[in-house]
């Protein structure tokens, strides 16, 4: 299957779950086992199991293999294996903890994303892959003092606990753990203070 055909049907498939910022790297000149990394993120254990599904599902249908899923038990980050093309969707706070754009978000592809009723080409239609996104430079750009979308939190969402090995390594924080602990002051067996050396 052609790369720009199963990216294509990888994004049809997110896009008709609601998956959350949707990425999609060439990752051709980092490794031979794949040539694109797509990230994307779901609110809930639920959306990750259904985009992943949804992927599984939308690639088969337009003639593609996916190799393997991982990851559908606990649906905090579902691996989908495509073959030419890996899938991982992630819930928000993980995907911010362990930033795979990072890795792997060097080269990023520019594809257009959304839905038909908003007048956007859906994925499975042809498009020209190198067509520059036409939005507004100023509505890309982030609000002065805006927090990048990877740092902030769904509302009553907390930060994820780093794994384990990964303490604190904030100076404040660590002096407020390491406070002594007042200690009672040993006597002798008459009731009087040890002498002071």
């Amino acid at each position: 299957m052609d790369i720009r055909k199963l990216q294509r049907a990888i994004v049809d498939g997110l896009e008709d779950v609601k998956a959350q910022d949707i990425k999609v790297f060439d990752t051709s000149h980092l490794t031979e086992l794949f040539d694109r990394v797509v990230i994307a993120s779901g609110t809930s254990n639920r959306q990750t199991k259904a985009l992943a599904a949804s992927v599984r599902d939308t690639v088969k249908e337009a003639g593609g293999h996916i190799v393997a899923v991982e990851g559908m038990e606990t649906g905090e980050w579902v691996l989908v294996d495509c073959g030419d093309a890996v899938v991982h969707i992630l819930q928000p706070q993980l995907r911010q903890y362990y930033n795979l754009e990072e890795i792997w978000g060097d080269k990023p592809v520019r594809m257009k994303l959304g839905s038909a009723a908003k007048g956007l080409i859906k994925a499975s239609e042809p498009i020209d892959e190198d067509e520059e996104d036409n939005a507004p430079r100023a509505r890309r750009r982030r609000a002065v003092g805006e927090r990048p979308a990877l740092a902030r939190l769904p509302e009553g969402m907390k930060e994820p606990s780093p794994p384990m090995g990964h303490e604190d390594t904030d100076p404040d924080a660590i002096a407020t753990q390491r406070k002594p602990v007042a200690r009672a002051r040993t006597t002798s067996v008459s009731g009087a203070a040890p002498a002071r050396k």
